[in-house]
């Protein structure tokens, strides 16, 4: 499954791949260094269009997509349109982390 990211971090990752400075991002962003500093430590969040035009300014674009997620409090037949939506990678994940999961869960 995809690792999810906060702005903060997207736009970190995103200026240090362009291989820029938080002054140099700001000014391709039509924004103030103190702006990038603050989405970057996570002293404010973002809105959609703000996080777009950073991340465009350092060459990069964010992609969402929807994922079904577990339901923890149901019965397993429940799940299953849940599990038949995910690819065979992600199902090989989940059965790899309810594998850990039970290890760590065991009895000794």
């Amino acid at each position: 499954m995809a690792r999810v990211l906060a702005p903060s971090e997207l736009v970190r990752e995103a200026r240090a791949r362009a291989g820029l400075s938080q002054r140099q991002l700001a000014q391709r962003a039509d924004t103030t260094q103190s702006v990038i500093a603050r989405i970057e430590t996570g002293a404010t969040d973002p809105g959609s269009r703000t996080l777009a035009r950073v991340l465009r300014a350092a060459g990069y674009e964010a992609r969402c997509e929807l994922q079904p997620v577990t339901v923890v409090e149901s019965h397993m037949l429940d799940d299953v349109r849940r599990i038949l939506m995910l690819t065979p990678e992600q199902r090989l994940l989940e059965v790899a982390n309810l594998a850990a999961f039970e290890r760590a869960v065991r009895p000794v």
